[in-house]
């Protein structure tokens, strides 16, 4: 035995030095780059890349001769965007309310898979997908992504929501006699009891962390936005059965009260807070809670909707919230609440995520601050900080490339170049 050893760790230091040699490296030049967690722009730097990772970033210098560069000098680079509030596997938002039952899981899949496509061409290459009507559609995207069976941006999933009987997150406004699949039905729960083993269902079976519907909805027929549908007990229920295994919770809330109470039972997250009070800002500033602000869905839905015959209802409801919302979100800013980039996509068209940087500049972020809310910020919430959010090493090279000075004009940002995903040149 004492004479093999010697030839077995010779083949072993062979295969490794092997291994080690055919690491991609790739090499990015920025001509400016975008530190968003410092907030500045540092000029001309050397980005490298090993296997899909930024392993340096240097003052320019020339990479090794015959090394492959990508000469991104004359652009701003930025890290890849994250949109922390997005419906990529199901169909788009229109006037009936029995469109998501009109579509094969088969259909979903494409339609979801050619969301993601459009989602990563606009740049953004992480998203939380805060769920599907159909149970577990966005996991399996998230799957057939991380396989390379589709192309798309990373996706943290919900799996499905978690809702009361006939609240926010069901499909509503159909006949009394016509049953929704059970697929449809995965999160709904009512008391505490059940609210958990709906949590640990959705987490067993692949859902990344969990979406809760804590009060009505402005799109879902005959629910309420300030209303409180689920109660603390049942949200810290949810709360508790996630961290249990490892997971976390955000809220879908619109209505103050039900913001407050999902804040009181431990969320990490808030979608929407559309009428956020003043304690409700202190609220979520002292517990560090994340404000996912949908404020450019508003004038959306109040366009098209009106346009395509949506719900005077559904038509209502956005009126009552869109300009609530904003200023609560102008107050939260100024109060430094911890803001992360949502858009809901879905609701508009998948790819036009960016359409809400402007408004977000124009009730009171600056632009720096928008661009941190849609990197740091949002990798914060989903806790992956040490793989998306900044260009530094360790980090995924996730990267875009505009010709224009976002920092001067924000819309720069609907036009992106060049993205690039763990390495890989996609547009």
């Amino acid at each position: 035995m004492r004479h093999l050893l010697p030839p077995l760790l010779a083949l072993f230091s062979a295969t490794l030095s092997a291994t080690t040699a055919q690491a991609e490296t790739l090499y990015v030049r920025a001509g400016q780059m975008i530190d968003s967690e410092a907030g500045t722009v540092l000029r001309d730097r050397l980005i490298r890349i090993e296997d899909g990772r930024i392993v340096a970033v240097t003052a320019w210098s020339p990479p090794p001769q015959g090394a492959k560069l990508i000469d991104w000098s004359a652009h701003w680079v930025l890290p890849g965007l994250i949109d922390t509030h997005v419906h990529l596997a199901d169909i788009e938002q229109s006037a009936n309310v029995a469109e998501p039952l009109l579509h094969s899981e088969a259909a979903i899949a494409l339609r979801g898979a050619g969301h993601a496509r459009k989602t990563l061409m606009a740049g953004f290459t992480t998203v939380h997908d805060v769920g599907s009507y159909r149970a577990f559609a966005n996991v399996a995207l998230r799957d057939a992504i991380e396989r390379g069976d589709v192309i798309g941006p990373r996706i943290s999933a919900v799996g499905a929501y978690v809702t009361v009987p006939g609240g926010g997150g069901e499909v509503t406004g159909l006949a009394p006699d016509v049953t929704v699949p059970a697929s449809f039905r995965a999160g709904v729960a009512s008391g505490p009891a059940e609210v958990r083993t709906r949590v640990n269902y959705l987490l067993q079976n692949g859902a990344d962390s969990i979406k809760l519907i804590a009060t009505g909805a402005v799109l879902t027929q005959g629910t309420e936005p300030g209303a409180l549908e689920m109660t603390e007990a049942e949200i810290r229920a949810a709360v508790e059965a996630a961290a249990a295994r490892g997971s976390w919770v955000t809220a879908h809330a619109h209505g103050a009260e039900g913001i407050k109470v999902a804040l009181r039972a431990g969320v990490r997250g808030i979608e929407h807070a559309s009428l956020i009070d003043e304690e409700g800002i202190a609220l979520a500033k002292a517990k560090g809670v994340f404000l996912s602000m949908d404020i450019y869905n508003g004038d959306f839905i109040a366009e098209v909707g009106k346009r395509d015959g949506w719900s005077a209802d559904i038509l209502r409801k956005n009126d009552d919230t869109t300009e609530a919302q904003r200023i609560g979100f102008r107050k939260a800013v100024k109060a430094g609440v911890q803001i992360s980039f949502g858009t809901d996509a879905g609701v508009y068209p998948h790819g036009q995520n960016a359409r809400q940087f402007a408004y977000m500049v124009r009730w009171g972020m600056t632009p720096m601050q928008v661009i941190q809310s849609a990197t740091i910020v949002g990798a914060r919430m989903l806790g992956w900080s040490e793989r998306v959010g900044t260009i530094a090493p360790g980090r995924f090279a996730d990267l875009v490339a505009v010709d224009e000075n976002p920092l001067a004009d924000i819309t720069a940002l609907e036009r992106i170049d060049h993205v690039m995903k763990g390495g890989k040149l996609v547009r």
